[in-house]
């Protein structure tokens, strides 16, 4: 028995040594501002092929084959929608050939001018199969009962979340293209397509993904290249009275450690991210992980839209790309001559027929 005895502590012994003589991970130590807060400043590329939800039953980390299959064949489709268009090709059918897009898709965008991302998000050194972390399954919770009947009746109202292309077509039930009240958000200038300009501040799965964070001790600056949105984040101070109701809601920010905590409220009832309503609640987290990468965390609540809030992450790569500015419609002038050209339709279909 004391044979053993000695051994054991020998070797517990031996163990504390190894464990002394194992290097520690070591923890990032980021650049600082003056006020000695973290510098979180620098141009990022939101651009990702990680949606916000998963399939059911999947996991949340791809496997390296898994995500290299995928991103592999994302190339691939990108590579022959790259190709040049015929010069001579026909016209698309009246009413487009039926596809989702604006009119039944009937031509917008070349793809070359689109950047719909690459690859998975890395989070921890894992790709993402989804944004959404909690819950677990990476679905966005059920809406209420309430919610539900609320969206039955205003399926048409647009959303902060809105895709650029979304109509279903003018041969299906009225779409965002057939009112001018119903056009999106981003479409009508006034927010960025797929609630990239936030918060949630998401991957636009489009084109024009970057953000730049300009910082001082006072206050953060957001500014997101789609549809040149500004957004202001007021440091250590308090939200507006309640009957201040914002676009971009109202943000106000401290620092947990090394993290940048955002919480925002007073948003308008004409944003609507996925359906919420005014009272919307929306927490982000942003934490430098690496001398390139963000790490950008949001908690939403809305217990009059969800039966129980959700959480998303993902990382925001650092760039050197450059932003050029977002005309958009160039003072909507463009809607203008489409309500024109609408009325003048109107007057001729009512006209008595010269034949």
């Amino acid at each position: 028995m004391r044979n053993r005895f000695v051994a054991l502590t020998g070797l517990l012994a031996m163990t504390g040594v190894l464990a002394a003589q194992t290097p520690k991970a070591k923890t990032y130590n980021p650049p600082r501002m003056s006020d000695g807060h973290p510098d979180l400043q620098g141009t990022y590329d939101l651009a990702t092929m990680t949606p916000m939800e998963r399939a059911r039953g999947s996991n949340l980390v791809l496997s390296k084959e898994e995500a290299l299959k995928l991103e592999t064949a994302a190339a691939g489709q990108r590579e022959k929608l790259d190709q040049p268009i015929q010069a001579d090709r026909p016209a698309p059918p009246k009413g487009g050939d039926g596809s989702p897009g604006p009119a039944g898709n009937v031509g917008g965008y070349n793809y070359g001018w689109l950047d719909p991302g690459s690859t998975y998000t890395v989070v921890n050194g894992e790709k993402r199969a989804s944004l959404v972390v909690d819950p677990p399954d990476g679905r966005v919770p059920a809406l209420t009962a309430t919610a539900a009947q609320r969206a039955s009746r205003f399926t048409a109202r647009p959303t902060s979340d809105a895709q650029e292309s979304n109509d279903p077509g003018l041969e299906k039930a009225p779409g965002a293209y057939d009112d001018p009240e119903r056009r999106p958000l981003g479409e009508r200038c006034l927010l960025g397509f797929g609630s990239t300009s936030g918060p949630p501040a998401l991957p636009d799965y489009f084109y024009n993904n970057l953000h730049q964070i300009v910082q001082t001790p006072d206050s953060v600056m957001i500014l997101t290249e789609m549809v040149h949105d500004a957004r202001t984040i007021r440091m250590n101070a308090q939200h507006l009275p309640k009957n201040i109701r914002q676009w971009l809601g109202d943000s106000v920010g401290h620092w947990e450690g090394d993290t940048l905590v955002v919480d925002t409220t007073n948003f308008t009832d004409k944003t609507r991210f996925r359906g919420s309503t005014a009272d919307l609640h929306v927490i982000e987290r942003f934490t430098r992980v690496d001398e390139k990468t963000l790490l950008y965390r949001f908690t939403i609540d809305d217990p009059a839209t969800w039966v129980k809030p959700w959480t998303g992450e993902y990382t925001w790569p650092a760039t050197g790309a450059k932003i050029y500015e977002y005309a958009c419609h160039e003072a909507n002038y463009a809607l203008k001559d489409i309500l024109k050209g609408a009325r003048l339709r109107d007057k001729e279909a009512a006209a008595p027929s010269t034949r």
